[in-house]
């Protein structure tokens, strides 16, 4: 039996049982809770225990209706704030948005957006994750963006969780490892395959994986050292069976170091050295 309601549709009901999830009998369908609200769809700043209890008489917008048209996902967070809901469920991935720095959190960066009503618990409806904030290695936030910054983002989702238009920073800026992963091809197509250039890079991470390297602004690569560990006085240290030193590759972090381009993964974006001269990381 079908639950006879669409995304979007505001619905009222009453909360039959709340365990993992909470379960609605919505009006108009008595014969048994066919509404869902899920862990990540209660009110906004709000804790479920507070907020949904048996026998509660609930509003409600529909997100989404199970494929056997049998269950419907409710959120009371969408129906309690509508003007923010619509303008939510009216913006198209990858649309450019633009709004103010509002907050530098330990979490992310919320951005108050031009456009759309304010947030009814946050400083901002729009939200840039750290990995979303640039494609270059940053110790802070505060090294990318600060408070009161104009910036264009792109959005990537809503988070129903928060009630929060998810964005991208770094989506606006050229990707600098698809630029080396095209020059890297640039060189094969010419011919240049298994005669990569040296490359001169500087060493950011000692790993028991080996030597993290970066060869270019916002792209880094490792040269594998099987075996290796890293020692008190912050060398990589590869050692045999008996726990004798095998050999020592001499580089700290910081250190300038000669490499070549062994692969690139486009998919896993992943780049693979090796030594320009083997046996040594100089």
């Amino acid at each position: 039996m079908s639950v006879g309601v669409r995304a979007g549709d505001l619905v009222e009901g009453v909360v039959a049982s709340v365990d993992g999830s909470a379960w609605v009998t919505l009006d108009g369908f008595p014969a048994r809770p066919v509404g869902e609200i899920g862990p990540l769809d209660t009110p906004w700043g709000r804790g479920r225990a507070t907020d949904l209890a048996v026998g509660q008489r609930i509003r409600a917008v529909v997100m989404a209706v199970g494929p056997d048209g049998e269950r419907a996902s409710l959120s009371p967070a969408a129906a309690a704030y509508p003007e923010l809901w619509a303008f939510l469920s009216g913006l198209q991935p990858d649309c450019r948005l633009t709004g103010t720095v509002a907050s530098i959190e330990p979490y992310g960066v919320f951005v108050a957006l031009d456009e759309g009503p304010a947030h009814p618990v946050f400083p901002g409806v729009g939200f840039i994750t750290y990995p979303e904030l640039a494609w270059t290695r940053f110790e802070s936030a505060s090294d990318v963006v600060r408070v009161g910054q104009r910036v264009t983002c792109v959005f990537l989702q809503i988070d129903t969780w928060n009630g929060e238009a998810r964005l991208s920073l770094r989506a606006t800026l050229p990707d600098p490892f698809l630029a080396f992963a095209d020059a890297v091809d640039a060189v094969d197509a010419a011919g240049g395959e298994g005669r990569a250039p040296t490359l001169r890079g500087r060493v950011t991470k000692l790993t028991p994986i080996g030597v993290f390297v970066r060869i270019a602004d916002g792209v880094e690569g490792l040269v594998p050292v099987e075996g290796a560990e890293v020692s008190e006085t912050g060398h990589v240290v590869v050692r045999d069976r008996v726990d004798v030193v095998v050999d020592a590759v001499d580089v700290v972090v910081g250190d300038e170091v000669d490499v070549v381009v062994a692969r690139v993964s486009r998919e896993g974006r992943r780049v693979l050295l090796a030594w320009a001269a083997a046996g040594s990381g100089r």
